[in-house]
């Protein structure tokens, strides 16, 4: 018996690699208006920006293999 056989793959890749979007877009776009406005940024926002960047696209890129090919392969 499986233990996540209602598991929808399918759905937790395409939400998963939206977050992955979202968390890039999101902070790529709150640095990029920042400093198009002038507004300065103190280093802790800036850390937690680039935070979000870097998660984001390891979010991104990793996601559709492991929710997509190998989880459904080893269930």
């Amino acid at each position: 018996m499986s233990h996540t056989g209602t598991t929808d793959y399918a759905v937790v890749t395409k939400r998963a690699t939206a977050l992955g979007f979202g968390l890039f877009a999101l902070g790529a776009g709150i640095e990029l208006l920042t400093h198009a406005v002038g507004v300065p940024l103190p280093a802790w926002e800036h850390t937690l920006l680039a935070d979000m960047e870097i998660l984001g696209i390891l979010v991104f890129a990793v996601s559709p293999f492991l929710f997509g090919i190998v989880l459904p392969l080893i269930e």
